[in-house]
């Protein structure tokens, strides 16, 4: 008897489109084709969290510093996070994709991989599972997302940016190798700056370039990475959905633009760190015992500065001093800084969520 074919892994990749500012723009008519952006104050040292479509025809990005992004577009309007308000959307959406399949794994409040390669919905056609999602994700909440279809997570997530906003794109097995041949180098998951400069310095600039080195000849460069990138370039990216993960840890990092040089500036970028950090340990009723605080120098060198104690980190507003002092406690100020980090780790599950087991687990016995 012929051996059994393993399933062909169909994966879906939904990114929200603007989604901070997309919730403003709904929640607020007014502010409807108009330049938004979310973040911090221009008046200041804040930094642009997200922003509208209309807003990034000017250049302005996240991550941006908020007083060049209104000398970008003087006529935009800026607004201060709600995340308590994109939490809410974010848990209803996250809901929307469990009728789909178990297999999901949030990236964050705006993205997620679904895999749903034994999904019964739709004769188990992805295309069209991925189409009810949006369609629903529009009906639901009155906000747009745009999904990459694929056979591996990789080129799920590239297809999900090929047609934003409100995009859907596939590509296909057969289109793999082909996709990666002419794709820079610096897209490809898990590369960054470093590694694309090495890899520049190698002359490998894209995925064709990339292709033609042997898997020894990776090896005895990048180490550990070589088989990952060694498979990417022909199209081959095993990573799992991993629907529940076991964490060690809960983290949010930013590479800046432009070095970050003043102190004051880089206290302000660690708020929305630390918002990101709060998020996710709210979305999963986490809570930690440990805060690090990661640095990356403009020389590449990094170094991190951690504090633990026994009341657990939960929320940005008692993070951020501490991540603050963690701060002053290394060069930065004196040093350009290219990355910031905030990460909590020592991870359990939130107080009340274990109050609420127990008292399930007690009525169990009655």
């Amino acid at each position: 008897m012929a051996s059994e074919q393993p399933l062909q892994r169909k994966i879906i990749h939904v990114d929200m489109d603007a989604f901070y500012a997309a919730i403003e723009q709904r929640d607020d008519p007014a502010l409807r084709g108009r330049p938004v952006v979310v973040g911090g104050s221009p008046d200041g040292r804040g930094v642009v969290a997200t922003c509208s479509y209309e807003a990034r025809r000017f250049g302005i990005h996240s991550a941006m510093p908020a007083a060049r992004a209104i000398r970008l577009c003087p006529d935009a309007v800026f607004l201060r996070p709600r995340f308590t308000v994109y939490r809410a959307v974010s848990r209803q959406i996250q809901a929307l994709f469990r009728d789909y399949t178990d297999l999901v794994e949030p990236l964050s409040l705006d993205e997620a991989y679904l895999d749903v390669t034994c999904s019964s919905r739709f004769q188990g056609s992805a295309i069209r599972i991925a189409r009810d999602i949006k369609a629903r994700i529009r009906a639901e909440t009155g906000l747009t997302a745009s999904a990459g279809v694929s056979y591996n997570k990789f080129f799920a997530k590239q297809a999900s940016d090929l047609e934003k906003p409100d995009g859907l794109t596939l590509i296909r097995p057969e289109q793999g190798a082909g996709f990666i041949a002419s794709l820079p180098v610096g897209r490809i998951h898990g590369v960054g700056r470093a590694t694309e400069r090495r890899m520049h310095d190698l002359g490998i600039r894209t995925g064709a370039d990339l292709r033609r080195w042997s898997l020894a000849e990776l090896q005895q460069t990048f180490g550990r990475r070589a088989g990952y990138y060694y498979g990417l370039a022909r199209g081959v990216d095993e990573r799992p959905v991993r629907g529940e993960r076991i964490r060690k840890s809960i983290g949010a990092e930013q590479t800046y633009p432009a070095d970050l040089r003043d102190r004051t500036a880089m206290c302000q970028a660690l708020v929305p760190l630390a918002e990101k950090v709060a998020t996710a340990l709210d979305a999963r009723e986490l809570q930690g015992h440990t805060l690090t605080l990661k640095v990356k120098f403009s020389d590449f060198r990094q170094i991190t500065r951690a504090r633990s104690r026994a009341l657990p980190w939960r929320n940005a507003v008692d993070m951020l001093p501490v991540a603050e002092a963690l701060l002053g406690q290394t060069e930065a100020g004196e040093r350009p800084v290219r990355l910031l980090g905030l990460s909590v780790s020592s991870l359990q599950p939130r107080e009340e969520r274990v109050a609420e087991q127990m008292t399930l687990a007690y009525s169990g016995d009655r």
